[in-house]
């Protein structure tokens, strides 16, 4: 599959190596595509079809291939390398005020994937991907899975299957975190409530 002139700009204009596919995915071995989220149940066939509608993108050290709050249409597999992924936070100053630091939020390993909610939803991005060490990745847009959906529906119907599922999987993530946070608070309180309150100092009269 032809990848989108657009696409190929975009990635170039950030300084990454670009080429028009990664080649066959099963040639990165058994071993990568077990330890891949995204492709642990496709046959190699499957998993080289897949490879046949990516970009390849590659990127030295310290480069950045998704900055945080942009706008794009496509979700990445690491296929070596690791990634950092890094969002900014409000930390207080010492005059008091907000200001924002980089905070680290994973490490990407190869077989990891990036980006695939705002590939669906096309929302801003959520977080920065900075390469740690050089890094190989497979790029692959959203009109790209509706290529693939049309020439290849079976390949096409399981990716959809495993990004929705890999998606639910981190929505709970984040509900499961939330709910501890919720908890621990409200034990904090608890125990602040029922703590005794200080004795006075007896002073004889």
């Amino acid at each position: 599959m032809n990848a989108p002139p657009a696409l190929i700009e975009q990635l170039r204009a950030r300084g990454l190596e670009v080429e028009p596919s990664p080649g066959r995915l099963s040639e990165r071995g058994a071993q990568w595509m077990r330890h891949s989220a995204l492709l642990e149940h496709f046959t190699v066939e499957q998993a080289d079809i897949l490879g046949q509608a990516m970009v390849l993108v590659r990127a030295r050290p310290g480069q950045v291939l998704v900055s945080e709050g942009e706008q794009s249409e496509w979700m990445l597999v690491l296929l070596a390398g690791t990634i950092d992924v890094t969002k900014k936070m409000p930390v207080p100053a010492e005059d008091g005020s907000l200001r924002e630091i980089d905070t680290r939020l994973a490490v990407l390993p190869p077989g990891g994937v990036v980006g695939e909610m705002s590939m669906l939803d096309q929302a801003p991005r959520f977080a920065t991907l900075t390469a740690i060490e050089a890094i190989e990745a497979g790029v692959i847009t959203r009109a790209a899975i509706g290529r693939l959906i049309d020439e290849h529906p079976a390949v096409g119907a399981k990716l959809l299957v495993r990004v929705t599922e890999m998606i639910a999987q981190r929505l709970r993530n984040a509900s499961n975190q939330l709910t501890r946070l919720m908890d621990e608070r409200r034990l904090a309180a608890a125990g602040h409530a029922r703590s005794p309150s200080r004795p006075e100092s007896f002073r004889p009269d």
